[in-house]
């Protein structure tokens, strides 16, 4: 018998990727399952990105590109970042990766001995856990309420900050909970930052475009700290390129070189024609981004009217991202006669089996009396699926 690593035993598959296959299974059998669960926008990559890529293959951009991506792609990045963000980086602390996810593990791997302890607010997305246990390190959670809108207080965080604190890491837009830091509730986390220099902060845009509340802000923009600042960033959600796989993190050289050791032994350097494809999306024309969360911003309004019709169902607004993350632990004990519902996992696996429709549960994102609903879909089907969700919430008691 083949005995693996020990390696595997220390995370677990992401639950995001686990429900999409269940749905898929369904779907195989002729059932008509309603996507909620995977973090996609619907949408096509906008023309110009295509167009683009089309050229990069008919110019034979097809060789070998540097590990780190090739220069006009870190200096769009830069140009990108000084434009959105007002942040001035060169193209020596640019890394770019096969997808944000893999810049999130260049960094977590970069940074993180055993023991080492990396605090993360919940709720968070669910591969930032799994890489700190991956790399050996000891995840340290600060419980967020929806009462303080899922972001840690100044004395939260103090109280988590130990003598072995490596790591804080965060997201906003924030996935799961939609949450948006604002440069006020960004600036009182830097000044307890100011006083732990130890602590290297993983700052994880990835959702910056699709922001319902105006202006996206950095935690990089304090400079004091801007070199203790990892951004992490990627062309899946702001642009409809997941399939693409091109992310990118902005460090200090130290940490970006770091990050280009690893990744030299993992992967090299993303796709060529990914990668020519991504200057063009950075710095061309944004129109069809707004677009696009302009249409989130419609799908948004119509899921939280459609929620506030769910009985029992405690939510937050959310102010970026395309999800709703509600308490749903009113329905933990109630049961269809045949099925009893005990906690997140139950009540997704139930929606899936009986209204047809995916989640995800809160225990992956750290909050287990939650599920995450996705608004990434046609209106017309997120209109259908709250609609067989609350028929199936009516069954139990």
């Amino acid at each position: 018998m083949t005995e693996l690593s020990s390696l595997l035993n220390r995370f677990s598959e992401p639950e995001t990727l686990k429900m999409a296959k269940l749905g898929r299974e369904l779907r195989a059998k002729g059932i008509d399952v309603i996507d909620l669960s995977l973090g996609e926008p619907d949408f096509d990559t906008p023309q110009h990105i295509k167009d683009a890529a089309i050229k990069a293959i008919n110019d034979n951009w097809s060789h070998y590109t540097p590990v780190s991506g090739f220069l006009d792609l870190r200096e769009a990045v830069c140009t990108k970042l000084k434009r959105d963000n007002n942040l001035d980086y060169a193209p020596e602390n640019i890394v770019t990766s096969t997808g944000a996810k893999q810049s999130l593990a260049n960094a977590i791997l970069a940074l993180v001995d055993e023991g080492d302890e990396v605090i993360i607010p919940t709720p968070y997305w669910v591969t930032y856990s799994e890489l700190v246990k991956i790399a050996r390190g000891k995840v340290v959670e600060i419980r967020t309420s929806v009462e303080n809108g899922f972001k840690p207080t100044v004395a939260e965080l103090e109280v988590a900050i130990t003598p072995k604190s490596k790591v804080f890491m965060f997201s906003s837009p924030c996935n799961p909970s939609g949450a948006v830091y604002s440069k006020a509730e960004l600036e009182a986390l830097v000044e307890v930052f100011r006083k732990h220099p130890q602590i290297t902060i993983l700052s994880d845009e990835i959702y910056e475009y699709i922001n319902f509340e105006g202006a996206h802000e950095s935690i990089a923009q304090f400079a004091d700290i801007k070199d203790r600042v990892v951004v992490i960033n990627g062309l899946s959600k702001g642009f409809a390129m997941t399939g693409w796989r091109l992310g990118y993190i902005a460090a200090n050289t130290t940490i970006a070189k770091a990050c280009e050791k690893l990744q030299g032994q993992f992967t090299s350097g993303t796709c060529s024609i990914a990668q020519k494809a991504g200057v063009a999306a950075l710095t061309g024309d944004l129109r069809p981004s707004l677009e696009m969360t302009e249409e989130f911003t419609k799908r948004r309004t119509k899921t939280l009217e459609l929620v506030k019709d769910m009985p029992g169902f405690k939510c937050f607004e959310p102010q970026g991202a395309f999800y709703v993350f509600p308490d749903v632990s009113y329905y933990y004990g109630k049961s269809n006669g045949t099925e009893t519902i005990s906690n997140a996992a139950d009540f997704s696996m139930y929606l899936l089996n009986t209204a047809h429709v995916s989640s995800v549960m809160g225990d992956a994102f750290g909050e287990p009396n939650c599920v995450r609903f996705s608004f990434a879909n046609s209106m017309p089907n997120i209109e259908k699926a709250w609609a067989r969700i609350k028929e199936a919430l009516a069954k139990l008691s």
